[in-house]
């Protein structure tokens, strides 16, 4: 029973209220639609049934085992429904992938200043990790270009030159985000992996690419120079830009156009890789280091002994800001990435049973990073290139990740003499690649097509994460994410309801140009739940509502205004204050406020608020056609007798010259003349 009936009223398509004096006869319906009261026969096995009592937040039993498989989904699924007939594509593409990470990781090493092995040691710690912690079977974890710049901004203060501290205080980094990931498992914190919007994302990327270029100028032309922001980084450079080793450039830009050339000609070889040998290759060959190119060095073989890094409690007082910075775009990172590069289903599943659990993901997160800063690494995240290069590959689960992992172990056990040699400036050249690919112009003219003001947030974040910092950049972008999103809550959408020829229902006037409105009412719609930010910005749009009607129709004023409340999902006090207010100062004018489609969740704050004892209860109503009865016939018992009919038959008498928004013809980029292109519709 509606919440506001009295025992024996009814609802829904009849009014809870007296219902006497019928306005219209019966009509057989057109061809065009049903008449509102006429019933379709339901046969015996789609006759309603009960409800049930759904709880979509009920937890199920907690045992061990449950327990152990809800925290190992991806060890789960490779003991319990791995397919042997995939060992074959995922032997390949691991190869594949290990061929292009191996050089990517070390190359971000540079940006971290760590010695190139610690790369490798964080990417096998994450890889294991994640196999048995991760939800997606195709998901890439390891070293990440953003990431791992934000690991260098954050540990350079502390470090200073000294690559051992380095190497210490980035494993304390990784610790510290594991402790936020797991402190946001226990909150059901997965939310904030949307915090940070598309426009945001592209514009936050492409700062972060801004920062690496400038951070690898000294490595790629062989000069040093002092700097803490860009700005000084620039002012530094630009200082010693005269004594540019030529040769140290030209061995990174021979290793980038080697890069670029194999990407044009074969997309799919692990150009990084081929670049990176012929690099080392010719450094042996023509003793690069005698002429003063910058080379690796020694690189120590195996892997550390599990072990927590040394560093005071001071070090981790100053790290912690930082840690939640990179838990916090790490996170958006790894699900933007599950979500954007989804796995072909196998025979026998669905769409749905591929879909990465933002929950389990945080405490994958929380493993990966607790393993990885034990094996002296640094902070991770995903990688959308090798993702998705895995899935070019053709590989079917994370079984790949294992096979890379085991072209790690085989590097770090038998390629380290063979490391020595490569020159810095490659590895720099290969951060350039990477940085290349994390800007992204068709992004920005999808962002200006689509609405200018979301182009407007992607620049204002790639401004201020250059000028401002890597992670004040994180923090930039979250507080614009919030405050975009609470400028929709405070400015929505709104819309006058009427009645459309051709098309049921009642619809938002600005959408079909032949609308009609009944005279003397007005049917608005306030698409946003109501709190104390908006409650004041609706009573100021009813009133310009109303005095706009008023103006153009002087014969017949307002008399009623139905707000539409379907979209009003939450109220607090201060609107349901301010709807009291709004129905009191409407009542002095002669005018009545009704609320149509009052769901019970509205309908209870209402009540405790004593905005109903203001309103009314004849005033609610379940649907927009039974406050649209309702309204005519009040009218009716307030003037003369006139002819009758209803709203229905008097649109189907008008010719049907309407169509719905999605049959109209197609035009071009350019908004609709008189439509705000800024305005959510």
């Amino acid at each position: 029973m509606n919440p506001w009936c009295r025992p024996g009223e009814r609802w829904g398509h009849q009014l809870c209220g007296n219902t006497q004096g019928r306005v219209v006869a019966k009509k057989r319906p057109t061809d065009r639609k049903l008449a509102a009261d006429e019933h379709v026969p339901i046969p015996a096995h789609l006759r309603p049934r009960p409800a049930l009592h759904y709880e979509l937040e009920k937890k199920p039993e907690h045992g061990v085992l449950w327990v152990l498989r809800s925290l190992t989904p991806g060890l789960n699924y490779l003991t319990k429904r791995y397919s042997r007939r995939w060992l074959r594509a995922d032997g390949i593409a691991g190869v594949a992938v290990a061929a292009y990470l191996i050089p990517q990781v070390m190359a971000y090493s540079a940006i971290v200043n760590v010695p190139p092995v610690a790369s490798l040691w964080a990417a096998l710690a994450a890889i294991v990790a994640y196999v048995v912690l991760g939800s997606s079977r195709i998901l890439s974890s390891g070293p990440e270009s953003t990431i791992a710049l934000m690991t260098g901004v954050a540990i350079a203060p502390l470090a200073g030159q000294n690559p051992d501290r380095a190497v210490a205080l980035s494993a304390t980094l990784a610790l510290i985000v594991a402790g936020w990931a797991l402190l946001a498992r226990l909150l059901r914190a997965g939310i904030i992996a949307q915090l940070l919007s598309t426009p945001l994302l592209v514009g936050y990327l492409a700062g972060g690419a801004v920062l690496m270029v400038v951070g690898q100028l000294g490595r790629v032309t062989g000069t040093s120079f002092e700097g803490g922001t860009i700005v000084e980084e620039v002012r530094g450079f630009l200082g010693v830009a005269t004594s540019t080793d030529w040769l140290t450039l030209a061995v990174a830009a021979s290793t980038l156009a080697v890069i670029l050339l194999l990407r044009w000609l074969s997309p799919s070889l692990p150009g990084p890789l081929i670049a990176v040998v012929l690099a080392t290759v010719a450094s042996v060959v023509f003793d690069l280091e005698s002429h003063g190119v910058a080379v690796v060095g020694q690189v120590p073989s195996g892997l550390p002994v599990p072990h927590l890094p040394e560093v005071t409690l001071e070090d981790v007082k100053m790290l912690l800001l930082a840690g939640l910075g990179i838990t916090i775009v790490g996170y958006s990172d790894i699900m933007l990435i599950a979500r954007g590069f989804p796995l072909a289903p196998a025979e026998g599943e669905t769409a749905a049973d591929l879909r990465p659990d933002p929950q389990a993901e945080l405490v994958a997160m929380a493993g990966v990073h607790a393993l990885v800063g034990a094996f002296s690494g640094y902070p991770v995240s995903a990688s959308g290139s090798r993702t998705a290069l895995a899935i070019a590959g053709g590989a079917r689960s994370q079984l790949y990740s294992l096979v890379a992992g085991l072209c790690i172990v085989a590097v770090l056990f038998f390629a380290g003499p063979l490391m020595a040699p490569l020159p810095w400036a490659a590895l720099g050249a290969v951060v350039f690649y990477a940085a290349g690919k994390l800007v992204s112009i068709p992004e920005f003219r999808r962002l200006w097509r689509f609405r200018r003001r979301e182009f407007m947030l992607g620049v204002i974040t790639l401004v201020g994460t250059v000028v401002i910092g890597i992670l004040q950049g994180v923090v930039l972008a979250i507080a614009l994410s919030l405050l975009e999103m609470l400028y929709r809550l405070v400015r929505p959408h709104e819309g006058v309801l009427g009645r459309v020829p051709g098309v049921a229902g009642m619809h938002d006037v600005a959408d079909y140009p032949d609308a009609r409105t009944i005279p003397g009412c007005i049917f608005y719609r306030y698409d946003a739940p109501l709190f104390f930010a908006n409650i004041d910005d609706l009573r100021e749009r009813v009133a310009k509502l109303i005095a706009i009607e008023n103006e153009a129709y002087p014969d017949s004023p307002v008399r009623w205004l139905v707000l539409n409340v379907e979209a009003n999902v939450e109220l607090d006090i201060t609107a349901t204050d301010g709807l009291r207010e709004l129905a009191r100062e409407l009542a002095d004018r002669g005018i009545h406020l009704g609320l149509a489609r009052v769901k019970n969740d509205v309908y209870q704050p209402l009540e405790r608020a004593g905005v109903i004892d203001v309103i009314g209860k004849e005033m609610l109503f379940a649907t927009l056609p039974v406050a649209e009865q309702s309204y005519l016939r009040w009218a009716l018992a307030h003037e003369p007798a006139q002819p009758t009919e209803t709203p229905v038959q008097a649109i189907e008498d008008e010719p049907a010259g309407s169509s719905l928004p999605w049959h109209r013809p197609e035009s071009d980029d350019e908004p609709a003349e008189g439509r705000d292109p800024d305005r959510g519709h």
